[in-house]
Formats: C-alpha cells, sequence, structure tokens
C-alpha cells in the first residue's frame, strides 16, 4: 500500500489535485479546468489518487464528486513519526 501512495504523491499534477481538494470537495470537470491536460488525463490521475487511498469519490446525481481522504494521510503521518522515532 504504501509503494502505490508513494507513487501517487510522486507527480506535481496529483499533488496539485490534492491541494484542490483540500479546500473543497469537486467533480472531475471542475478539477479538469484548473489544468492544461485532457479530461482523459485527469482521470487517470484521480483513479492513481483513489488506488492510493488519498480520494474518495461518490456519485451525485450525473457526476462524481471527488473529496479528499485524510485518515489515509494520518496513517501516513503516523508510520513517518515512528520511522523518525526509533531508538539508535
Amino acid at each position: 500500500m504504501m509503494n502505490v501512495l508513494f507513487k501517487a504523491l510522486n507527480d506535481k499534477t496529483r499533488r496539485q489535485i490534492l491541494e484542490l481538494l483540500k479546500e473543497r470537495d469537486m467533480n472531475a470537470g471542475e478539477i479538469a479546468q484548473q489544468f492544461q491536460m485532457t479530461k482523459p488525463s485527469i482521470s487517470h490521475h484521480l483513479d492513481l489518487l483513489k488506488r492510493a487511498g488519498l480520494i474518495t469519490s461518490e456519485k451525485q446525481g450525473q457526476f462524481v464528486v471527488y473529496s479528499l481522504n485524510t485518515s489515509i494521510l494520518e496513517d501516513l503521518l503516523n508510520w513517518i513519526i515512528t520511522l523518525k522515532n526509533k531508538e539508535k
């Protein structure tokens, strides 16, 4: 799971998408408007973020709305802290 998570975070566009979703939930069209790339490219980024557990999606009418999943970020931070605090 960590490999998928780090792969997802290792891309500037995906990190920018997370920043957008930090502000508010958005559908794919709203996210795509923020970037100079095709909607299929945005969908690919959203799929990778979703597989990493960084975002969730919910169908609302004809749209799929994406949200930031903060619990996975908390798990990641806790894991990093345990590494930092490892006894020498």
